[in-house]
């Protein structure tokens, strides 16, 4: 798993973000054949094996988060932070923001990532990431949060 704090570090400052989500995360994950008949359990009428990664395995998170770090390993860093299904790309200018996101989607394209577009923010100045506003003003709390507790 990624370091949260140097995570939103790298995120904090920028001046413009794209927030994209995974659509479905785990289930896009094939567990391999050898490997298939582990996940196998009995039911009323028979018994069931999964051919892609279902919740609920105690090595799904990790496996899924391994699995995203190296299909965007090109990017993570340089232009975008991953948090299991959630993608942050961003840019200092308007432009460099928008080609780091043409350089992100084609990659989603190529590779048959299906993203959840409802869930999608494009081209916002600030946003929430894991709990932290992150902004050009750097890392802020977010105040919906702290009036809760």
């Amino acid at each position: 798993m990624p370091f949260i704090d140097q995570m939103l570090e790298r995120l904090a400052s920028r001046s413009h973000y794209y927030f994209l989500d995974g659509y479905s995360g785990y289930i896009q994950v094939p567990i391999a054949p050898e490997d298939q008949e582990k996940t196998t359990f009995t039911y009323p009428f028979g018994t069931y094996t999964f051919r892609y990664m279902p919740f609920g395995l105690c090595n799904a998170p990790a496996t899924f988060q391994r699995c995203v770090m190296s299909i965007f390993s090109d990017f993570i860093i340089k232009n975008m932070e991953v948090f299991m299904d959630d993608f942050t790309v961003h840019g200092d200018s308007f432009d460099e923001c928008m080609h780091h996101l043409t350089l992100v989607l084609r990659h989603c394209i190529d590779i048959n990532l299906v993203l959840n577009f409802e869930k999608c923010h494009f081209m916002a100045e600030h946003g929430l990431v894991l709990g932290h506003v992150v902004s050009s003003r750097g890392l802020e709390v977010d105040k919906v949060k702290a009036n809760i507790i």
